[in-house]
């Protein structure tokens, strides 16, 4: 259970969170300001997904796991292959929820699309920063300084 805690309070989970909450407002920022001149939610989406794995890639490699400059191009692969995982999920979501099954949301909000996709992109970035931090710890940053 100590060491659980201590899991818990690690200073690479709490760098990890802050990244991926300001990777999630680039995410998020980008979404909506393109959702307001692109009328394709997927192609909007995908943009905004774009932009914010680079950005994410950044900052979990220069200080969340800390590594070493060599070896970036092969993290950035692995990187960009397991954020395809996760774009593949957030479009599937996006999909469903504001394209095939607005109601689903939209009865709580009048069916005001604007806060239909807002709803939406909350939603799908919760499962997105669970999903990507067990994948970068498993499987990409390895090679610490």
């Amino acid at each position: 259970m100590k060491k659980l805690f201590y899991q818990l309070i690690n200073n690479e989970v709490i760098l990890y969170l802050i990244a991926g909450v300001a990777a999630t407002l680039v995410y998020m920022v980008t979404r909506m300001g393109l959702f307001l001149v692109i009328p394709s939610i997927l192609l909007v989406t995908l943009l905004a997904n774009a932009v914010a794995i680079l950005f994410a890639f950044w900052t979990n490699d220069h200080f969340v796991f800390k590594q070493a400059r060599e070896g970036w191009p092969q993290r950035l692969v692995k990187f960009v292959s397991a954020r395809i995982a996760t774009l593949v999920m957030d479009m599937a979501l996006a999909y469903l929820l504001v394209q095939a099954y607005p109601q689903l949301i939209g009865q709580f909000v009048n069916h005001d699309l604007t806060l239909v996709n807002a709803i939406a992109t909350l939603f799908s970035q919760v499962l997105v920063i669970v999903v990507n931090y067990f994948l970068s710890k498993l499987f990409i940053f390895k090679n610490t300084k």
